[in-house]
């Protein structure tokens, strides 16, 4: 075991400790709710079109608020933030609950809790990303906090929806709501009980549309973030839009109920689970650039073969490589570009990753459920796959010119010693 120590050193520090705990047990909860949701509005409405409308609704209001949402981050305490936007998720799934358990929700009450959500997500991801560094004091753990963080989330991905299949199955939506709202607490708890030197909120003489301006000129400027955050972007819009479409896997074409809708999410939930973990294992962030070419062109082929396929068993071991690609992606992409990005502006950043996301995936969720409409689901989903590997192969052309400007930086910082490379001659 102590081959692979090294993979748990972000917890040597208490903060972090907290952290992982009493996120672990609110991502449980996230999961359980993002697959009640799924199946609620499916059950309800029997609509691949609402199933998207309902994804869009909420991410792009985040997608909206991102770029302001980071430099709202950098002037504020991070801890008090994500206190009020754990508290503020807390509540809004216990209003899910309350309405489902009365039998009074409704398609227009689900939209606009998800467009609550969305606002909370716009400042909670960006806030909780750059918190890392305080949580952290030795910034050289900061890399295997990220992938242990993804692999809270992924090991919630893979239990949580199986087990929101089972409560769905024996006493419906709305406790899974609950459960939701109720594991918030114990985040809330994991903060109060932290022990944080916070930097002071940094005092800016520029105006927000400034050190917006400033914020986007690093960005489109510095060619490894920018090339990075246009492959996740794309894989986010076109990888991640599957998720919209699985209710719709597991009731026409395997003939199933809530209860293959978690496996179908735990097969990709254990994928990403082990994709975390293989980076995690990891003691450089050096060569993950050349992880990203591989793991999109894995999403891409394996997304294709999901749409291909009539048979559950074969779905759900291509649904461990979807997983494991989407995740390789976004957590190599996260792991990299804070490696990168200055201190001054990584909230700023960071925003732009989180709006990479919730920009690209409404629109994937929302252009998913209309194509499905017209082509149905599993065509929906190969398309998906073939615009992954256009994005890889588009990624693998620029990878030299990305590689020679990280080079120097990774230098820098004690990194990469003078006679490697991050790719052979």
């Amino acid at each position: 075991m102590s081959r692979f120590s090294h993979a748990w050193r972000a917890l040597r520090h208490r903060n972090f400790q907290l952290y992982f705990f009493g996120q672990g047990i609110s991502l449980l909860g996230n999961w359980m709710t993002n697959l009640a949701t799924s199946w609620l509005v499916y059950r309800t409405t029997h609509s691949v079109l609402l199933l998207g409308v309902v994804s869009f609704s909420g991410q792009i209001v985040a997608f909206a608020l991102c770029p302001f949402a980071g430099v709202w981050v950098e002037r504020l305490d991070r801890r008090k933030l994500l206190l009020g936007t754990q508290s503020a998720a807390a509540v809004q799934s216990l209003a899910l609950a309350a309405l489902t358990l009365a039998g009074r929700i409704t398609f227009p009450e689900i939209v606009a809790l998800m467009i609550f959500q969305g606002l909370i997500n716009a400042l909670d991801m960006p806030g909780r990303q750059s918190f890392l560094v305080q949580m952290v004091d030795d910034r050289a753990d900061l890399p295997n906090a990220i992938a242990i963080s993804s692999s809270m989330v992924n090991a919630a991905r893979l239990i949580g929806p199986a087990i929101a299949g089972l409560v769905i199955a024996a006493v419906g939506e709305g406790w899974c709501y609950a459960i939701d709202g109720v594991s918030y607490f114990a985040v809330i708890a994991s903060l109060l009980l932290m022990r944080i030197h916070a930097t002071p909120a940094l005092r800016h003489k520029a105006t927000m549309l400034e050190q917006m301006r400033e914020g986007w000129d690093y960005v489109v400027t510095f060619r490894p973030i920018r090339t990075i955050l246009m492959l996740f972007a794309l894989l986010a819009m076109m990888g991640y839009s599957y998720t919209v479409l699985l209710p719709v896997f597991a009731a026409q074409i395997f003939h199933g109920n809530a209860t293959t809708l978690g496996w179908l999410s735990g097969a990709a939930g254990l994928g990403a689970l082990t994709s975390a973990l293989s980076l995690a294992v990891r003691k450089s962030v050096v060569g993950l650039t050349r992880n990203l070419q591989i793991a999109s062109a894995i999403l891409g082929t394996a997304l294709i073969g999901v749409g291909l396929s009539h048979a559950l068993w074969l779905s759900l071991i291509l649904m461990v490589f979807v997983g494991f690609g989407i995740m390789q992606c976004a957590s190599g992409a996260n792991t990299i570009i804070q490696s990168l990005v200055t201190e001054t502006m990584r909230a700023r950043v960071m925003s732009f990753y989180t709006m990479a996301f919730f920009g690209a995936a409404p629109f994937g969720s929302l252009m998913a459920g209309a194509l499905a409409h017209r082509i149905g689901a599993p065509h929906t989903v190969f398309v998906t796959g073939g615009f992954c590997l256009a994005g890889c192969l588009a990624f693998t052309l620029d990878l030299p010119r990305v590689d020679a400007a990280i080079e120097p930086i990774y230098r820098e910082q004690g990194l990469l010693p003078a006679e490697d490379k991050l790719l052979p001659s």
